[in-house]
């Protein structure tokens, strides 16, 4: 396998917020050659079309580093039954401008996060709606709604059950073949 760089998007802002913690557990369970770079989207101003003559040095920066990405993983919680404005405006700014997404083609990968039951199902499926809009052809198994997160954490952040750990080194897996079987054009 090539070593592919993955930029990874939480979904969420809070600094302790358990998706950045399941993201950093994903980190730590990424097969060898391949290396998870954070990209923060916090700081991007709300996308509008008028900045579009002189865009904001944040938008040319986010740009950039998602088109020298392999691939993206999101991990993101569920916000009334879909994903987090911040997330949603990333989308939105590497779609732009129109016909040059940084998006286009690239393999894509989606965790979603909720102390509830159902795992964030809703935001899960809301952005892979998106992302077949922006043509980011998304691992589909297996699929990961990590449901009941605060009983699989402890106080630092790391896992705390096996099943789960192995289910997450598995999927890590998976989108490393998914990675490949994408750029090589299966």
């Amino acid at each position: 396998m090539a070593a592919r760089n993955v930029a990874v998007l939480v979904g969420s802002l809070r600094k302790e917020s358990f998706s950045r913690k399941i993201a950093k557990a994903l980190e730590e369970l990424a097969p060898d050659g391949m290396s998870l770079t954070f990209v923060e989207i916090g700081q991007l101003p709300l996308y509008n079309q008028d900045d579009e003559a002189t865009p904001p040095e944040s938008y040319i920066a986010f740009r950039k580093t998602i088109a020298a990405a392999d691939a993206v993983l999101f991990v993101t919680p569920e916000y009334n039954r879909s994903v987090p404005g911040a997330l949603k405006n990333a989308l939105d700014v590497a779609s732009r401008p129109y016909g040059q997404s940084a998006w286009d083609g690239k393999p894509g990968a989606v965790v979603s996060v909720s102390p509830g039951a159902i795992g964030a199902f809703g935001a899960n499926h809301h952005l892979r709606q998106s992302l077949v809009f922006l043509n980011v052809p998304v691992l589909q198994q297996p699929e990961a709604y990590i449901g009941n997160v605060t009983q699989l954490l402890d106080e630092s952040g790391k896992l705390t059950k096996e099943d789960t750990r192995k289910f997450l080194a598995k999927f890590m897996e998976k989108f490393a073949a998914w990675i490949e079987a994408v750029k090589n054009g299966a």
